[in-house]
């Protein structure tokens, strides 16, 4: 029962998602630079200052490609020799490998050109959705979802969901401040990546289901 229920969660929050990204990618073809980038964009380099600069741009290098996979080699290492998990390997490989390769897909049906505003660092490609807020999204989306049973403090877990939330959001923020996203590349980001991690969980969780079948039969 309780697997049941958390595939229905699983469907019902990757079809939230999937509506949310296609309410999004509608209104950014419709209108190509939303008042509501102008304002969001305004106030975040309002704040600009050379030592947020300099902070902004870590994040930024924490969510980069590179960086990424680092910590996911790191991840397997973890998952296959310290937890001996096979199956939760294979989840985590196909969250994190997906997402950039969904990511290129989308950037290349959309080709949205990056704001021409005011950067502080120079970046090539198309701006819809954010690679970097869409691979954090799932990065420590999978992350959280893998290690949230191995924690049973609920200290613990509020901890590891407060940490993936401020990364996903840092990540985020610092490609607007920067000058290289529109905000409403970072939300389709995070959008396209709580699809994908949500689809792939619910594919995760319904070979579970099966397996405990086969095994009760």
């Amino acid at each position: 029962m309780k697997l049941k229920f958390q595939l229905s969660i699983a469907f019902v929050i990757s079809v939230i998602f999937l509506i949310g990204f296609s309410i999004m990618a509608f209104t950014i073809s419709a209108y190509e630079f939303l008042n509501f980038d102008r304002a969001v964009i305004s106030f975040v380099q309002g704040l600009e200052s050379p030592f947020l600069t300099s902070i902004m741009k870590v994040f930024t290098f924490i969510g980069s490609s590179s960086s990424i996979i680092i910590l996911s080699l790191l991840v397997l290492f973890y998952l296959y020799k310290v937890l001996k998990h096979r199956l939760e390997l294979v989840l985590f490989s196909a969250v994190v490998v997906g997402s950039p390769l969904l990511n290129l897909i989308l950037k290349l049906f959309f080709q949205r050109a990056r704001p021409d505003l005011h950067r502080l660092i120079e970046i090539g490609g198309y701006s819809f959705p954010s690679g970097h807020a869409m691979n954090a999204f799932t990065l420590y989306g999978i992350l959280t979802f893998l290690l949230w049973r191995h924690i049973s403090p609920m200290w613990g877990r509020t901890l590891l969901i407060l940490f993936s939330v401020m990364m996903i959001l840092t990540i985020g923020i610092s490609r607007i401040y920067l000058g290289v996203h529109y905000p409403s590349d970072i939300i389709g980001g995070y959008l396209a990546g709580g699809c994908w991690l949500a689809i792939s969980i619910w594919v995760f969780q319904k070979h579970k289901e099966s397996q405990k079948n086969k095994e009760i039969n």
